[in-house]
């Protein structure tokens, strides 16, 4: 793991697959997703406060693998979307993503990655819920990557963390693998119209400065 300073209140935790966040609010910390099953002992060493809350983006085990033990340790409330927590918390499974034509060898390139355990989801929230951390943290629904993606809105810092819905490889995009490409766009179009000036992603490097104009860019150049 690769731990990397995004801000003074937000560490970046890069893993060989993904990324999760630690956002700091005093000796509190809120964790947006968990990377995969084996990632707990590797976020447990960057914690440097009391892990108030885990924050999961969307279903996928890139994101929740390691939620359930670390929810378990250190007793966080545990904050999906209503519509991914009945995978998260292995009552239903998640629909495959559908493949574009260049899509398929990225997606047969990748390891498989182990399952995630099922974990228990305390809070359900909807789009423009508001989550105590970061002066107050806004659910940005952003279907299309999963049924539930949820992208988190902090307007007080101007941060924005996007899950998969969008990546930053290379240059600012709408991320891959998606259930429904439609909706993806869509919700492109909708965070590029948030003011942010920070914003971080499940792949890819976070942008410190300007976010809002690479996501416009991001925006315009996607159909």
């Amino acid at each position: 793991m690769e731990g990397i300073e995004v801000l003074p209140s937000l560490r970046m935790l890069r893993f060989p697959v993904g990324a999760a966040y630690l956002w700091r609010d005093g000796d509190e910390l809120t964790l947006i997703d968990t990377g995969t099953a084996d990632c707990a002992a590797e976020i447990e060493a960057a914690l440097d406060g009391a892990l108030r809350r885990i924050v999961l983006t969307h279903w996928h085990e890139d994101h929740t693998g390691s939620a359930a033990e670390l929810a378990e340790r250190h007793d966080a409330e545990v904050v999906a979307h209503r519509l991914e927590a009945p995978v998260i918390r292995g009552e239903a499974a998640g629909a495959p993503p559908v493949l574009e034509e260049f899509e398929v060898p990225i997606k047969a390139a990748i390891p498989p990655l182990p399952p995630a355990p099922p974990c228990r989801v305390d809070r359900e929230v909807e789009d423009g819920d508001v989550l105590a951390f970061g002066d107050g943290a806004s659910v940005v629904a952003v279907p299309g990557h999963t049924d539930g993606s949820i992208a988190l809105h902090l307007p007080g810092p101007r941060v924005l963390f996007t899950g998969d819905a969008v990546a930053n490889v290379g240059r600012t995009m709408l991320g891959v693998f998606n259930t429904d490409r439609a909706r993806a766009i869509e919700s492109l179009h909708r965070m590029a119209e948030l003011d942010v000036d920070t914003a971080s992603f499940g792949h890819g490097d976070p942008i410190t400065h300007g976010a809002a104009a690479a996501l416009r860019e991001a925006s315009a150049a996607t159909t």
